[in-house]
């Protein structure tokens, strides 16, 4: 099971928001590439990005950021954020990043995306974020009517690397993976899951890791490790022994 540490981008900052409001943003550093570093240095092969401003914008926002961080960074770069169209796509696959997230285009240009996965083998990851078990978009300011589980069977044998899972209401705030809606959607599709939103520390991984045969492919984590909750070598450890 792969552990993603995560550098959330606003203004060219780290930061990391509680429930996906904006307005309630923590930031943990001015440096992104540095931190980036950091985690390299811990033993992390894979890293999350996300441009929250492109979230919000439709379009990316902190591109000298993220270029930063694909160069400093030696592993594999996960991007989401703002990235709806094809040139988008190409464009950050050509920088050298190895999985671009679609969000809010996975629901409203499912053809598209499922373009995209064909023509990026094991490069296209689909968020399906959640409130109250509906999926979320434009950077979560918009709760749609579909429930994440049928978003996310439309693209079953579409080509997609991972299903994003993130359960809003736990974004942020340290209250603990929702396992049972991450492991009950793991088990209703064939698509492997990132389970993302509220860890809290090692326990988590642990429980993640005890299901990663469920298809459970990775968790990410972000406030967590800014905090000092979780140890980033300790949890890629237990992640690997899943």
């Amino acid at each position: 099971m792969i552990v993603f540490p995560a550098i959330d981008l606003k203004a060219g900052q780290v930061v990391r928001l509680s429930e996906g409001d904006m307005d309630r943003a923590t930031v943990y550093g001015d440096n992104p590439a540095a931190q980036a570093m950091m985690f390299a240095e811990a033993g992390s092969e894979h890293l999350h990005v996300v441009d929250l401003d492109g979230s919000f914008a439709g379009a990316t926002q902190n591109r000298e950021a993220v270029e930063a961080i694909v160069k400093a960074f030696p592993g594999h770069v996960q991007l989401g954020g703002g990235i709806r169209d094809r040139a988008g796509v190409e464009g950050w696959f050509k920088l050298g990043v190895s999985r671009v997230v679609m969000g809010s285009a996975a629901l409203k240009d499912p053809e598209f995306v499922k373009d995209m996965a064909k023509e990026w083998e094991d490069g296209i990851v689909v968020a399906v974020d959640a409130k109250d078990g509906m999926v979320a978009t434009e950077g979560w300011a918009e709760v749609s009517d579909v429930p994440v589980v049928d978003l996310a069977r439309r693209f079953e044998d579409a080509g997609v690397a991972a299903l994003l899972f993130t359960d809003i209401g736990r974004d942020g705030l340290l209250k603990g993976v929702n396992i049972d809606a991450t492991v009950d959607l793991a088990r209703r599709v064939d698509i492997p899951v990132i389970a993302s939103g509220g860890v809290k520390g090692i326990d988590d991984i642990h429980v993640l890791s005890l299901n990663a045969h469920e298809g459970i492919e990775g968790v990410i984590t972000g406030r967590a490790l800014y905090e000092g909750k979780l140890d980033l070598a300790a949890a890629i450890a237990m992640g690997v022994r899943a």
